[in-house]
Protein backbone atom coordinates (compact mmCIF):
# COMPACT_ATOMS: atom_id res chain seq x y z
CA UNK A 1 0.00 0.00 0.00
CA UNK A 2 1.54 3.21 -0.66
CA UNK A 3 1.94 6.23 1.74
CA UNK A 4 -1.16 8.49 0.16
CA UNK A 5 -3.35 5.40 0.31
CA UNK A 6 -2.40 4.50 4.14
CA UNK A 7 -3.32 8.26 5.06
CA UNK A 8 -6.86 7.49 2.51
CA UNK A 9 -7.40 4.62 4.73
CA UNK A 10 -6.41 6.72 8.32
CA UNK A 11 -8.60 9.29 7.70
CA UNK A 12 -11.55 7.22 6.41
CA UNK A 13 -11.50 4.76 9.79
CA UNK A 14 -11.16 8.08 11.82
CA UNK A 15 -14.29 9.73 10.00
CA UNK A 16 -16.20 6.56 10.30
CA UNK A 17 -15.00 6.17 14.49
CA UNK A 18 -16.29 9.61 14.17
CA UNK A 19 -19.77 8.65 12.75
CA UNK A 20 -20.07 6.03 15.32
CA UNK A 21 -19.35 8.54 18.22
CA UNK A 22 -21.94 10.39 17.13
CA UNK A 23 -19.89 13.47 15.77
CA UNK A 24 -21.85 14.45 12.50
CA UNK A 25 -20.84 17.11 10.95
CA UNK A 26 -17.59 18.37 8.83
CA UNK A 27 -16.89 20.88 12.02
CA UNK A 28 -17.22 18.02 14.39
CA UNK A 29 -15.19 15.56 12.51
CA UNK A 30 -12.24 17.74 11.90
CA UNK A 31 -12.22 18.84 15.63
CA UNK A 32 -12.12 14.94 16.43
CA UNK A 33 -9.29 14.37 13.84
CA UNK A 34 -7.17 17.17 14.87
CA UNK A 35 -7.18 15.93 18.88
CA UNK A 36 -6.52 12.84 17.70
CA UNK A 37 -3.33 13.80 16.29
CA UNK A 38 -1.89 15.92 19.24
CA UNK A 39 0.89 14.63 21.40
CA UNK A 40 0.33 15.84 24.59
CA UNK A 41 2.42 14.14 28.17
CA UNK A 42 -0.99 12.42 29.57
CA UNK A 43 -0.42 11.14 33.06
CA UNK A 44 -2.61 8.87 35.24
CA UNK A 45 -4.22 10.53 38.25
CA UNK A 46 -2.69 9.38 41.34
CA UNK A 47 -4.85 6.75 43.20
CA UNK A 48 -5.47 6.91 47.17
CA UNK A 49 -3.26 5.21 49.46
CA UNK A 50 -4.34 4.28 53.16
CA UNK A 51 -2.27 7.31 54.99
CA UNK A 52 -2.97 9.25 58.31
CA UNK A 53 -2.57 12.37 55.92
CA UNK A 54 -5.82 14.29 54.62
CA UNK A 55 -3.78 16.13 51.89
CA UNK A 56 -2.25 13.04 50.81
CA UNK A 57 -5.33 12.02 48.30
CA UNK A 58 -7.21 14.22 46.18
CA UNK A 59 -9.10 17.13 47.67
CA UNK A 60 -12.46 16.25 46.73
CA UNK A 61 -14.14 17.88 49.65
CA UNK A 62 -13.65 21.23 47.69
CA UNK A 63 -16.03 20.48 44.87
CA UNK A 64 -18.83 20.92 48.26
CA UNK A 65 -18.58 24.55 48.25
CA UNK A 66 -16.50 25.66 44.95
CA UNK A 67 -15.99 29.51 44.80
CA UNK A 68 -17.56 31.22 42.08
CA UNK A 69 -14.12 31.68 41.10
CA UNK A 70 -12.78 28.15 41.27
CA UNK A 71 -13.00 28.02 37.17
CA UNK A 72 -11.76 29.61 34.75
CA UNK A 73 -12.13 30.04 30.93
CA UNK A 74 -13.70 32.54 28.63
CA UNK A 75 -17.37 32.11 29.24
CA UNK A 76 -19.07 33.03 32.51
CA UNK A 77 -22.20 30.87 32.22
CA UNK A 78 -20.10 28.14 30.87
CA UNK A 79 -17.85 28.14 34.00
CA UNK A 80 -21.66 29.02 36.06
CA UNK A 81 -22.69 25.81 34.84
CA UNK A 82 -20.10 23.52 34.85
CA UNK A 83 -19.82 24.65 38.80
CA UNK A 84 -22.91 23.97 39.77
CA UNK A 85 -22.40 19.90 38.38
CA UNK A 86 -19.18 19.62 40.21
CA UNK A 87 -21.14 20.76 43.39
CA UNK A 88 -23.43 18.16 43.21
CA UNK A 89 -20.39 15.33 42.86
CA UNK A 90 -19.84 15.23 46.60
CA UNK A 91 -21.95 15.63 49.62
CA UNK A 92 -21.14 16.66 52.78
CA UNK A 93 -23.44 15.20 56.28
CA UNK A 94 -22.56 16.97 59.62
CA UNK A 95 -23.25 14.60 62.62
CA UNK A 96 -23.00 15.01 66.20
CA UNK A 97 -21.63 12.44 68.79
CA UNK A 98 -22.33 12.79 72.63
CA UNK A 99 -19.31 11.14 72.91
CA UNK A 100 -16.71 10.16 70.90
CA UNK A 101 -13.40 8.09 72.03
CA UNK A 102 -10.39 9.85 70.76
CA UNK A 103 -8.56 6.26 70.70
CA UNK A 104 -10.33 6.26 67.49
CA UNK A 105 -8.61 8.65 65.60
CA UNK A 106 -6.17 7.71 63.08
CA UNK A 107 -5.72 10.48 60.85
CA UNK A 108 -4.50 14.66 60.69
CA UNK A 109 -5.12 17.16 58.43
CA UNK A 110 -2.05 19.87 59.06
CA UNK A 111 0.64 19.93 56.60
CA UNK A 112 2.10 16.52 55.31
CA UNK A 113 6.18 17.49 57.00
CA UNK A 114 8.49 17.21 54.57
CA UNK A 115 9.87 13.75 53.16
CA UNK A 116 7.00 12.02 55.57
CA UNK A 117 5.49 8.83 54.19
CA UNK A 118 2.38 7.43 54.22
CA UNK A 119 2.30 6.10 57.36
CA UNK A 120 -0.75 3.66 58.01
CA UNK A 121 -1.38 4.83 61.86
CA UNK A 122 -0.40 7.49 64.22
CA UNK A 123 1.53 5.14 66.27
CA UNK A 124 4.69 4.92 63.35
CA UNK A 125 4.39 9.08 62.93
CA UNK A 126 4.39 9.19 66.28
CA UNK A 127 8.17 7.27 66.61
CA UNK A 128 9.76 9.64 64.32
CA UNK A 129 11.97 12.65 65.11
CA UNK A 130 9.40 15.43 64.97
CA UNK A 131 7.33 13.71 67.52
CA UNK A 132 10.60 12.30 69.81
CA UNK A 133 10.63 15.53 71.78
CA UNK A 134 6.92 15.06 73.33
CA UNK A 135 7.27 12.70 76.49
CA UNK A 136 5.22 11.23 77.99
CA UNK A 137 5.64 8.88 80.93
CA UNK A 138 2.81 9.53 83.13
CA UNK A 139 -1.44 10.08 82.90
CA UNK A 140 -0.23 13.76 84.31
CA UNK A 141 2.31 13.91 81.12
CA UNK A 142 -0.81 13.48 79.07
CA UNK A 143 -3.07 15.59 80.10
CA UNK A 144 -0.48 18.29 79.90
CA UNK A 145 0.06 17.01 76.24
CA UNK A 146 -3.27 16.42 74.81
CA UNK A 147 -4.36 19.89 76.16
CA UNK A 148 -1.00 22.07 74.46
CA UNK A 149 -2.89 20.24 71.33
CA UNK A 150 -6.76 20.76 72.13
CA UNK A 151 -6.77 23.96 75.00
CA UNK A 152 -9.88 23.61 75.65
CA UNK A 153 -9.71 19.75 76.27
CA UNK A 154 -10.14 19.56 79.97
CA UNK A 155 -13.44 22.00 79.32
CA UNK A 156 -14.93 19.24 77.22
CA UNK A 157 -15.00 21.52 74.17
CA UNK A 158 -16.02 19.39 71.40
CA UNK A 159 -13.49 17.65 68.72
CA UNK A 160 -13.77 18.87 65.32
CA UNK A 161 -13.38 15.58 62.74
CA UNK A 162 -12.89 14.70 59.12
CA UNK A 163 -13.90 11.68 57.58
CA UNK A 164 -14.12 11.16 53.38
CA UNK A 165 -15.62 8.13 51.81
CA UNK A 166 -12.59 7.65 49.13
CA UNK A 167 -10.45 7.34 52.51
CA UNK A 168 -12.68 4.31 53.67
CA UNK A 169 -13.76 4.53 57.40
CA UNK A 170 -10.22 6.63 59.02
CA UNK A 171 -11.17 9.14 61.29
CA UNK A 172 -9.16 12.51 61.04
CA UNK A 173 -8.69 15.11 63.76
CA UNK A 174 -9.57 18.62 62.01
CA UNK A 175 -6.40 20.56 63.57
CA UNK A 176 -4.26 21.82 60.81
CA UNK A 177 -1.66 22.60 63.87
CA UNK A 178 0.33 20.61 66.91
CA UNK A 179 0.50 17.31 64.57
CA UNK A 180 3.24 15.82 66.50
CA UNK A 181 1.79 16.60 69.39
CA UNK A 182 -1.59 15.34 69.12
CA UNK A 183 -0.37 11.84 67.60
CA UNK A 184 1.73 11.27 70.53
CA UNK A 185 -0.88 11.81 72.94
CA UNK A 186 -3.21 9.42 71.16
CA UNK A 187 -0.66 6.94 70.66
CA UNK A 188 0.39 7.11 74.28
CA UNK A 189 -3.65 6.85 75.16
CA UNK A 190 -4.07 3.23 72.35
CA UNK A 191 -0.98 2.08 74.14
CA UNK A 192 -2.21 2.36 77.56
CA UNK A 193 -6.01 1.58 77.07
CA UNK A 194 -7.11 5.35 78.26
CA UNK A 195 -10.51 6.05 77.38
CA UNK A 196 -10.43 9.78 76.42
CA UNK A 197 -14.01 11.04 75.06
CA UNK A 198 -15.59 13.73 73.95
CA UNK A 199 -18.57 15.47 71.89
CA UNK A 200 -17.37 15.47 68.64
CA UNK A 201 -18.59 17.18 65.18
CA UNK A 202 -17.74 15.16 62.29
CA UNK A 203 -18.18 16.14 58.76
CA UNK A 204 -18.64 13.02 56.48
CA UNK A 205 -17.98 13.94 52.45
CA UNK A 206 -19.06 10.77 50.23
CA UNK A 207 -19.39 10.87 46.53
CA UNK A 208 -22.83 11.13 44.90
CA UNK A 209 -23.99 8.61 42.62
CA UNK A 210 -26.39 10.87 40.47
CA UNK A 211 -23.70 13.53 40.71
CA UNK A 212 -21.48 11.48 39.27
CA UNK A 213 -23.94 10.59 36.57
CA UNK A 214 -24.63 13.91 35.85
CA UNK A 215 -21.42 14.88 35.69
CA UNK A 216 -20.67 11.86 33.27
CA UNK A 217 -23.95 13.05 30.73
CA UNK A 218 -23.32 16.16 30.77
CA UNK A 219 -19.40 16.40 30.31
CA UNK A 220 -16.45 15.46 29.06
CA UNK A 221 -14.05 15.60 32.55
CA UNK A 222 -10.21 14.78 31.74
CA UNK A 223 -7.04 15.47 33.49
CA UNK A 224 -4.98 17.79 30.89
CA UNK A 225 -0.72 18.51 31.52
CA UNK A 226 0.71 21.79 32.44
CA UNK A 227 1.70 21.51 29.31
CA UNK A 228 -1.45 21.41 26.96
CA UNK A 229 -1.65 25.41 27.83
CA UNK A 230 1.18 26.28 26.08
CA UNK A 231 0.62 23.82 23.04
CA UNK A 232 -0.18 25.46 20.02
CA UNK A 233 -1.68 22.74 18.03
CA UNK A 234 -4.07 22.12 21.33
CA UNK A 235 -5.22 25.95 22.46
CA UNK A 236 -5.94 26.46 18.78
CA UNK A 237 -8.53 23.44 18.99
CA UNK A 238 -9.50 25.69 21.99
CA UNK A 239 -9.73 29.02 20.85
CA UNK A 240 -9.69 29.00 16.72
CA UNK A 241 -13.28 27.11 17.05
CA UNK A 242 -14.58 29.10 20.17
CA UNK A 243 -15.14 25.77 21.90
CA UNK A 244 -16.91 26.43 25.24
CA UNK A 245 -14.82 24.93 27.97
CA UNK A 246 -14.16 25.57 31.74
CA UNK A 247 -10.68 24.42 33.50
CA UNK A 248 -10.52 23.38 37.59
CA UNK A 249 -7.19 23.29 39.19
CA UNK A 250 -8.04 20.89 42.10
CA UNK A 251 -4.50 19.32 42.55
CA UNK A 252 -2.33 20.24 44.53
CA UNK A 253 1.08 19.36 43.68
CA UNK A 254 3.20 21.76 41.31
CA UNK A 255 2.81 20.33 38.44
CA UNK A 256 -0.43 18.46 38.44
CA UNK A 257 -3.07 17.67 35.78
CA UNK A 258 -5.93 20.34 35.61
CA UNK A 259 -9.12 19.39 35.22
CA UNK A 260 -11.03 20.68 31.61
CA UNK A 261 -14.52 19.98 31.36
CA UNK A 262 -16.28 20.26 27.72
CA UNK A 263 -19.98 20.39 27.62
CA UNK A 264 -21.34 17.22 25.61
CA UNK A 265 -24.25 19.22 24.47
CA UNK A 266 -21.58 21.23 22.13
CA UNK A 267 -20.86 19.65 18.52
CA UNK A 268 -17.70 20.31 18.94
CA UNK A 269 -16.66 20.28 22.29
CA UNK A 270 -17.67 16.90 22.63
CA UNK A 271 -15.67 15.94 19.65
CA UNK A 272 -12.61 17.47 21.31
CA UNK A 273 -13.25 15.17 24.15
CA UNK A 274 -13.56 12.33 22.25
CA UNK A 275 -10.58 13.04 20.85
CA UNK A 276 -8.55 13.65 23.85
CA UNK A 277 -9.86 10.33 25.58
CA UNK A 278 -8.64 8.40 22.25
CA UNK A 279 -5.72 10.05 22.69
CA UNK A 280 -4.71 9.01 25.88
CA UNK A 281 -6.47 12.02 28.26
CA UNK A 282 -7.56 10.65 32.01
CA UNK A 283 -11.05 10.19 32.02
CA UNK A 284 -11.97 12.37 35.76
CA UNK A 285 -15.44 10.83 36.14
CA UNK A 286 -14.02 7.27 35.47
CA UNK A 287 -11.82 7.57 38.27
CA UNK A 288 -14.56 9.09 40.63
CA UNK A 289 -16.92 6.24 39.74
CA UNK A 290 -13.90 4.18 40.68
CA UNK A 291 -13.48 5.80 44.13
CA UNK A 292 -17.41 5.33 44.76
CA UNK A 293 -17.44 1.74 43.90
CA UNK A 294 -14.78 0.97 46.22
CA UNK A 295 -16.19 3.05 49.02
CA UNK A 296 -19.41 1.28 48.42
CA UNK A 297 -17.96 -1.61 48.20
Amino acid sequence: MSLSESNTSLASRLSALAQRLGLSGRAPRMVFERARSLNLPFKALPDTQQSIWWHAGPPLHRLVDLPRDALSGPVQEDKAQARAVLMRVVELEQQHLHDFDLRQIDGLCGPIPADAPAFANLEEFAATQPCRSVRIISYKDFLKTISQAMPRFLAAEAVELRQASWYGSRMFWASEQHGEVFASAIAYARLRGLEVTLPAEVSRYRLNRDGLAELKRQYHVLAMPVQAWSDPAFMALLLDNGLPYSRLSLLRDSGAPEILLLPKESAEANALGEGLRLTGAPDVVSYLETLQQRSAG
